[in-house]
């Protein structure tokens, strides 16, 4: 383990930056935690926390210096790799009548995330798989992960709604990241520890002057990673997979449903939703037409729309799509729970839907695992 002092994070912004990167990590915006580019170690969230519970979300200042003393906000990184609307091509009409393709947009920035906790690394995990491991790779998604450089950071402080822990997914990062951060606040003083995960990292780390980490704060570090699971405010119990695949006709579902407003707000927030929609839009003088990619949701009526007519019209259908393939459908597609347990979905639902608690209740009543 190596350590560097909370001020390095200004010099491995300009390293980064300096390097060709488009520098990318956690800021306060409009009372939230957000993810922008990053000028500097000033623009990150010091001192702020925030509360997170069922359709609650508010900052609140720490009392301390923390650079990453928040959970995580109503951002994901899935804003980059997979952006709300992105134009994948661009058709142009000749003047003998015939027509070429053109690049829907300039290439992307080669970028550098900082701040990506450990069920956000596992989110990224799953959308390359979606993206990236099928039988035809998506090429606008590649473009943007291709030399993704990206700084993790352990969680020491989970919030109300996390249950990482449960999906195995965190609160400590073990793979996919090119440096690893574990920030500690105690009586010895502040400090991170450092630990490299790839050849790019392990160069950077050099470049910040680490020390070897004393016993002491070896000990402290792998407090932080102890303690924390124990601080999960959620958990996923049983197998949610069997669950759900044995109780497609279960009363819940009706019941949940006659209090969702069908926002989707949790798909919107998700990590690792991947639900779109692709237009043509030519312009009025036929010269331009536009193939354009945007976010959609499984919870929107006309997203089930086939010849006919949409087949998911009530809430409770649509609920039920997204709730079982999320959690149990996803593994025969993907191969993986389609869930990281970040926990936003809970957060971030105006009426306060818990799947830990919609899991439990269905499991209680079929058998399974419940509360």
């Amino acid at each position: 383990m190596r350590v560097i002092a909370p001020q390095a994070m200004e010099k491995l912004v300009h390293l980064l930056s300096d390097d060709g990167y488009e520098v990318v990590g956690p800021t306060v915006r409009e009372g939230a935690i957000v993810y922008d580019r990053l000028g500097g170690m000033d623009d990150l969230p010091i001192g702020r926390g925030d509360d997170h519970g069922q359709g609650h979300y508010r900052l609140r200042d720490r009392g301390d210096k923390a650079l990453f003393g928040y959970v995580v906000g109503p951002h994901s990184w899935k804003k980059y790799l997979f952006p709300p609307r992105e134009t994948l091509v661009r058709v142009l009409r000749r003047d003998d009548g015939g027509f070429e393709t053109a690049p829907g947009e300039a290439p992307p920035p080669r970028r550098a995330f900082i701040g990506v906790r450990p069920c956000e690394l596992a989110a990224i995990a799953v959308q390359d798989r979606v993206f990236l491991g099928q039988a035809v790779r998506d090429r606008a998604y590649g473009a943007r992960r291709d030399g993704v450089f990206l700084v993790a950071v352990n969680c020491a402080e989970p919030g109300g709604t996390c249950f990482c822990t449960s999906m195995g997914t965190g609160p400590r990062a073990h793979g996919g990241f090119d440096l690893a951060l574990t920030e500690v606040i105690d009586g010895d003083g502040h400090f991170l520890v450092a630990e490299a995960g790839s050849e790019a990292g392990g160069r950077l780390l050099e470049r910040l002057a680490p020390r070897e980490a004393t016993e002491a704060e070896r000990t402290a570090a792998e407090r932080v990673w102890r303690e924390a699971p124990a601080r999960m405010g959620r958990s996923m119990r049983g197998d949610a997979r069997e669950v759900l695949a044995r109780s497609l006709e279960h009363p819940r579902w009706e019941e949940t449903a006659a209090r969702c407003l069908s926002c989707a707000n949790c798909t919107l927030v998700c990590p690792t939703c991947f639900c779109a929609q692709i237009e043509e839009r030519p312009d009025l003088e036929g010269k331009v037409s536009e193939r354009v990619r945007s976010w959609d949701s499984c919870f929107n009526g006309e997203h089930s729309y086939v010849i006919g007519g949409p087949h998911r019209t009530t809430v409770a259908a649509r609920y039920r799509q997204w709730l079982t393939h999320k959690l149990s459908t996803w593994h025969a597609q993907f191969g993986s729970s389609g869930c990281v347990g970040c926990g936003r979905c809970i957060t971030w639902c105006p009426v306060g839907i818990d799947i830990t608690e919609e899991v439990a209740a269905i499991g209680a009543d079929t058998g399974g695992s419940g509360p």
